[in-house]
């Protein structure tokens, strides 16, 4: 099993989470962070003053999926997320060693 971990511009979140179901990831978390990459930051204009936003808000998301549905879950996440501009975001991919389902105690695959 994977672990997909994906930072995504906030208008990207419906589109994401679409495309990953649709590439068989049942579940998912999602939470709203702010964070800032290689440009650290940026310069916004607001009523003829320019002041800089350091830390910019995004959409965490994550995703455990069976390791042979990895590659179509990252194609899905890098086509519905990118825009083609500085500041897409990024996506890492984790080991998950084990699972397992509260309720029931089921592990591994079936615990998805």
């Amino acid at each position: 099993m994977k672990m997909i971990v994906a930072y995504v511009k906030p208008f990207k979140l419906d589109a994401v989470r679409e495309a990953l179901v649709m590439a068989g990831a049942e579940g998912l978390t999602i939470a709203e962070v702010r964070g800032c990459g290689r440009q650290m930051g940026k310069t916004e204009i607001y009523r003829g003053a320019e002041y800089e936003v350091a830390l910019i808000p995004k959409i965490k998301i994550e995703a455990v999926v069976p390791a042979s549905a990895l590659k179509g879950a990252l194609a899905a996440v890098q086509d519905a997320a990118a825009t083609g501009r500085i500041g897409d975001g990024k996506i890492f991919v984790l080991d998950v060693q084990s699972a397992v389902r509260i309720r029931t105690g089921e592990t591994g695959l079936a615990a998805l």
